[in-house]
């Protein structure tokens, strides 16, 4: 049967095994090097921010927006307990500059 491939059918199938698994083993790798990253912040401070810079943003941006719907006060309770382990943390999992740790508020 492989021999009945031609030559350009068989490097396309071992080009696309090739990208598939590259791709899946970087993907696994960079997984495991973020949980891992996760994991040292937690051992030292128990406690590490759930959200970056935008997705706070955002999160808070919805609270405004939507003040009536039923998960209001749950996604209120998650943007201030961020702020609060940003508040209470030295170090932290995105890139969150002093000055915008400064600017928070809790809604």
């Amino acid at each position: 049967m492989i021999g009945d491939l031609s030559i350009e059918v068989l490097g396309m199938l071992i080009f696309t095994l090739l990208a598939f698994w590259g791709v899946a083993l970087w993907a696994l790798v960079r997984t495991l090097r973020q949980e891992g990253r996760k994991v040292e912040l937690l051992s030292h401070q128990d406690r590490v921010d759930t959200y970056s810079p935008k997705a706070l943003a955002e999160l808070r941006e919805w609270v405004e927006d939507n003040p009536d719907d039923p998960l209001v006060d749950e996604v209120r309770e998650r943007h201030n307990e961020c702020v609060e382990v940003l508040e209470t943390t030295d170090s932290h999992y995105y890139n969150w500059s002093d000055a915008e740790i400064e600017r928070l508020e809790r809604v």
